[in-house]
């Protein structure tokens, strides 16, 4: 579902009560500024989604200590 800021904020509780139902963008000025999902969402689509964009022999341990590097340099 497409739907712009204003809209999402006068309606804000009947998106929060859609949003179990499919994902909702966001949208200012004719461009996509949000993805509003479901807390609940199926984590196996998620990783799903990520097929092909992730290299093949990338590892959970080895995205972990990246993250970690990352956010070390930030502090």
């Amino acid at each position: 579902m497409l739907i712009t800021a204003t809209e999402f904020k006068n309606n804000i509780g009947k998106y929060l009560a859609l949003v179990s139902e499919e994902d909702i963008y966001i949208t200012k000025n004719g461009k996509r500024v949000a993805k509003l999902i479901s807390i609940n969402q199926d984590k196996v689509e998620m990783a799903k989604s990520l097929f092909g964009i992730l290299p093949a022999d990338a590892s959970l341990e080895q995205a972990r200590e990246e993250r970690l590097s990352r956010h070390e340099c930030i502090d």
